[in-house]
């Protein structure tokens, strides 16, 4: 038997942005982009969408990748008619409307085919800088018949050490290269606009940590890492936030990571440094897609984040990724475009993030669950990522005399009410859990 004690009347913290996503799922079509993200970011109540490989290969050419917006380097980065803002425009637009902010990564796409057109080194690090800060001018400060976003994340590049057994599609200078990079912009930007958060630089991941009998460019993953730190701390660079990626169907492997990279920034002296997980999905790289749009990957995505909640390693999440024609995105289904189970642990979450407090949760067995909790309201998240069957006993406290709504995602993708009960003072509550399932349970 499963155990979980819930004791809405204990607070411990803030419920956090661990349901942000990667990319936004855009339209070209006239119109249709501001309704279909606004639409789904409001329903899931999503509070940041990173802005990476938006819209397909190289940035779709038109999308906020630094040469879509400024396509000619040799141009005065001075003068406003150098700078097409226009698609990024449409697209940040829609984003805020929504509510949702918009977490801008400063670089390029990632480029897997044979020919590289924008992974060499910028030729002139301080011009990239500076073509970065009237980028963050016109969405910031109104430049350029800009916005005054008050954007807070902006991300210095994209997995520079993806290795040359991937051809270098990231980045195909060398560590040294990158790491005067970073330190020129950083410094650069952060003098700039005092009320930013820099950070990067997205790290391929930690692989070696929890795995054996893999390629040594795992390693070197981890090296880069610690010596990236020992840099920034050296030359003094500003570091608010490290990001960092992760892709596999283990939620301890995961969390292993997010504990991982929390302790190293400890260690390193960067206490103050948030870590932000910002891609993460079902499923090891390449593979797992079916099963993303499945109840498999919706237990997933609901085990995940519960774990991210409950643990203090991670302060930000983002779900890679919610591009409509991304076959990594499970949200939608890639044939006729209909909502999947798997965006419905997002949706569920995104009403605990909207109650604000996370109440306090101890699990026994193989189900997952958080808690939250407002002054009118409390939720409980439950997630089976288990192939068998799972019985849970309850025990909810500080919420005496409520009645408890229970709502169950199923294979159609619905978020459901199938029963209630009023919960009493020492009562034994069971549930039962089906292979790969989620419920939802709303207590007013």
């Amino acid at each position: 038997m499963n155990k979980i004690k819930v004791d809405f009347s204990t607070r411990v913290g803030k419920i956090k942005p661990v349901h942000s996503v990667c990319c936004a799922p855009y339209s070209f079509s006239a119109g249709a982009e501001q309704k279909r993200i606004y639409d789904f970011f409001t329903e899931g109540n999503i509070p940041y969408c990173r802005l990476h490989d938006c819209c397909g290969a190289y940035g779709g050419m038109f999308f906020v990748d630094v040469p879509n917006v400024f396509p000619n380097f040799d141009a005065d980065e001075n003068n406003p008619e150098n700078y097409d803002f226009y698609y990024t425009d449409e697209y940040i637009n829609a984003i805020q409307r929504s509510g949702c902010e918009a977490y801008y990564r400063l670089g390029i796409t990632i480029e897997w085919a044979s020919q590289k057109r924008r992974t060499a080194p910028p030729k002139d690090f301080s011009k990239w800088a500076r073509i970065c800060e009237h980028i963050i001018m016109h969405y910031n400060e109104g430049w350029a018949n800009g916005y005054h976003y008050d954007l807070k994340y902006w991300e210095i590049w994209n997995e520079p050490e993806n290795p040359k057994e991937n051809g270098y599609p990231m980045w195909a200078g060398t560590k040294e290269e990158f790491f005067d990079l970073y330190k020129i912009s950083s410094k650069h930007l952060k003098t700039r606009f005092s009320n930013i958060k820099i950070g990067g630089y997205a790290s391929c991941g930690f692989y070696a940590v929890t795995r054996e009998n893999i390629p040594a460019f795992f390693t070197d993953f981890v090296t880069w890492f610690t010596d990236f730190l020992k840099f920034v701390k050296a030359e003094n660079c500003p570091l608010d936030f490290f990001s960092w990626h992760i892709y596999g169907d283990s939620v301890e492997e995961l969390i292993a990571h997010a504990k991982f990279a929390r302790e190293t920034l400890d260690q390193y002296g960067f206490t103050d440094t948030e870590n932000h997980l910002n891609e993460w999905n079902y499923g090891v790289e390449g593979g797992g897609f079916a099963e993303k749009h499945t109840l498999v990957g919706a237990s997933f995505n609901g085990a995940v984040l519960s774990q991210l909640q409950n643990t203090n390693y991670v302060d930000m999440a983002h779900y890679y990724c919610f591009s409509g024609a991304a076959r990594y995105n499970g949200f939608l289904d890639q044939n006729d475009g209909h909502t999947c189970p798997s965006w419905y642990p997002f949706v569920a979450f995104g009403k605990m993030y909207a109650l604000g407090s996370a109440a306090q949760v101890n699990t026994e067995g193989a189900v997952y669950g958080t808690a939250a909790v407002s002054e009118n309201e409390s939720a409980l998240l439950l997630s089976n990522y288990s192939d068998n069957t799972q019985k849970v006993e309850l025990d909810l406290q500080g919420v005496v005399g409520k009645t408890a709504h229970v709502l169950h995602i199923d294979e159609q993708g619905n978020l459901e009410e199938r029963e209630s009960f009023t919960v009493y003072d020492k009562a034994e509550i069971t549930l039962t859990l089906p292979a790969h399932s989620l419920i939802y349970i709303e207590i007013r």
